[in-house]
């Protein structure tokens, strides 16, 4: 008996782990650096389809130079949404020479799509506002990896 009670908490153990480490924040991603005019932007790198079903969920806080760039093989209309996300984000969808094709202001935990007015490849979140405070729009260009010409 004293086994199956063993098991049994050992199961319960191993699937409260699995709970917790599905509700904690990835902030341990490949980053790399951006620029879109004069501003800097330290962005974590979601490749993997994993990482990027994650992003930035459980989050709490992100520094305001900070971002994810969301990184895919080809080219889709893709639509991101926040469900378990707890910041307000804004998603900008980007073409692969770095231009901004459009902005899409996110609200937290909700399952509204927000979506690329065209197929795009990559999807920058920053905090909500961070390109409306700058004065940036679509049109403006990222620069640095990946898009270096």
């Amino acid at each position: 008996m004293n086994k199956l009670i063993s098991a049994f908490l050992t199961s319960l153990l191993l699937v409260s782990g699995c709970v917790h480490a599905q509700e904690t924040p990835q902030t341990q991603l490949q980053r790399t650096q951006l620029a879109i005019g004069i501003y800097q932007i330290d962005a974590q790198v979601a490749v993997t389809s994993e990482e990027q079903q994650i992003g930035l969920m459980f989050r709490q806080e992100m520094p305001q130079h900070e971002g994810m760039l969301f990184v895919f093989d080809e080219p889709s209309r893709l639509c991101f949404w926040m469900k378990n996300t707890l910041l307000p984000l804004t998603a900008a969808f980007i073409a692969d020479d770095g231009t901004i094709v459009n902005l899409e202001d996110m609200k937290p935990k909700t399952l509204d799509s927000h979506c690329a007015i065209k197929p795009v490849r990559y999807v920058l979140e920053m905090n909500k506002g961070w390109f409306a405070k700058k004065g940036l729009k679509a049109g403006a260009k990222l620069t640095g990896n990946p898009f270096k010409p």
